[in-house]
């Protein structure tokens, strides 16, 4: 997988592995307010935890960020975790056809 194509470095750089795919899956595609003091009562910390979620807060700088949809990354992943084209079509809300050019533009199909 090659993560030098995800658009997002900052947020991985933060969540890392694990976390990154929840976190693109639940906020892509829309802008997200950071609190440098997270009080527990945000999607955000519920997601990723007090730590993490301070520490995307700290290490962005802004208040807001707009969160990428990344769906080719996505379905790189997805695809590497060995699920069907037709499964990442599904998860990703596109059209396999799409995906199918992402993976090929990865080299991954």
């Amino acid at each position: 997988m090659v993560l030098s194509t995800f658009p997002g470095q900052v947020q991985f750089e933060v969540l890392g592995p694990s976390l990154i795919v929840p976190f693109l899956l639940a906020f892509g595609g829309a802008e997200l307010y950071l609190a440098k003091d997270p009080k527990g009562r945000s999607r955000l910390e519920a997601l990723v935890g007090h730590e993490k979620a301070a520490g995307l807060a700290e290490k962005v700088g802004d208040l807001k960020m707009r969160i990428p949809l990344a769906k080719p990354w996505l379905a790189a992943v997805f695809a590497w975790q060995g699920e069907s084209t037709a499964q990442i079509a599904r998860r990703l809300h596109v059209i396999d056809l799409s995906v199918r050019r992402w993976l090929r533009a990865a080299g991954m199909r």
